[in-house]
């Protein structure tokens, strides 16, 4: 039977699986695939380039399922036209991570678009729900790319709890396949965000070198704190950090992040370079917790099947255990 829950029904879709909207990363390929499968596509708006934003979100004219667009909070701030082509898209639902959501709120609301917040304690949770929020994201440390320092086992129930059935509440961080949507619904999430698994899929516009070492990456081998935001020069406030893989480059600078800053405009330098070259053992590779879990990189419809399938089998055999 599908997984019905209040999140699916507020997005409209099948299956309570959300792919995250990874700074460009997840584009239209990316979102429409996940939403054609039954799933809740979101195009990674990030930092807010234009010409890119006005060129996928044309591409999602006549996707086939609802999708949404997802910004960061503060970089929205800076270009606040976007949210304009991103509504003319006619979304589902507009995601915003990292920062105040309540100057957009109202423009979003109002045309009819729903509003999802991502948020990292229950600080957070509440300004997203005194701005309006639809629907939250719990996000928990293990997640890719930035966040905080609360786990996903701790910042889950404390967000379903707070949402006291007022907004459907999904988790993110570490979940890479049908078990850990099994282990979220356990906790009282109606679904979950997917950033990392989806990373390492056909459609993600990510470089195919990121996702074999996403797929070769054992468990514990990802990292939490500033080396790639101080080598690339921006650097997050506090208590924000960055999640990504361990690599050469990780290795050098851990521990001596004051030396890193010391001699910046050098490693900033090499560390623009390789980027620009694909060199990821200097650049970072973006990703989460669950890349113990990654080990191919499939179409993002197969990803949704066999991590509904699997989470279908689970929480069936639990209702069938509590009622015998």
């Amino acid at each position: 039977m599908p997984i019905s829950t209040p999140l699916t029904v507020r997005l409209g879709i099948q299956h309570p699986i959300l792919s995250a909207p990874m700074d460009v990363i997840a584009g239209a390929r990316l979102t429409s695939a996940v939403s054609a499968a039954g799933g809740f596509g979101i195009l990674g708006g990030g930092y807010g380039d234009r010409a890119w934003l006005e060129q996928e979100t044309a591409k999602l004219a006549g996707a086939s399922g609802p999708f949404g667009v997802g910004f960061i909070t503060w970089s929205l701030a800076k270009q606040p036209e976007l949210l304009d082509i991103a509504l003319h898209a006619r979304p589902r639902a507009i995601m915003l991570s990292f920062g105040d959501p309540k100057p957009f709120a109202p423009r979003i609301k109002s045309s009819g678009t729903l509003l999802i917040c991502q948020v990292q304690d229950e600080a957070m949770a509440q300004q997203a729900l005194d701005a309006g929020a639809d629907i939250l994201i719990a996000q928990g440390t293990e997640a890719g790319g930035h966040g905080a320092s609360r786990t996903t086992l701790d910042i889950v129930p404390a967000i379903v709890d707070l949402a006291a059935g007022r907004v459907p509440v999904a988790a993110a961080g570490g979940i890479g396949d049908g078990r850990g949507v099994a282990a979220m619904m356990m906790l009282g999430a109606s679904g979950v965000l997917l950033g990392t698994r989806f990373y390492a899929s056909v459609e993600c516009d990510g470089p195919e070198e990121a996702k074999q070492r996403i797929c070769a990456a054992s468990n514990g081998n990802s990292v939490r704190g500033i080396i790639f935001d101080l080598s690339r020069n921006n650097v997050w406030p506090a208590p924000f950090t960055g999640r990504c893989l361990i690599n050469d480059h990780a290795r050098r600078w851990m521990g001596r992040e004051v030396e890193l800053m010391q001699n910046i405009k050098t490693v900033a330098a090499d560390y623009a370079a390789a980027r620009a070259a694909g060199n990821f053992d200097i650049a970072a590779v973006i990703a989460g917790e669950a890349v113990g879990l990654i080990h191919d990189i499939p179409p993002a419809a197969e990803i949704v099947d066999r991590i509904v399938s699997e989470a279908e089998q689970i929480l069936s055999g639990r209702r069938n255990s509590v009622a015998a």
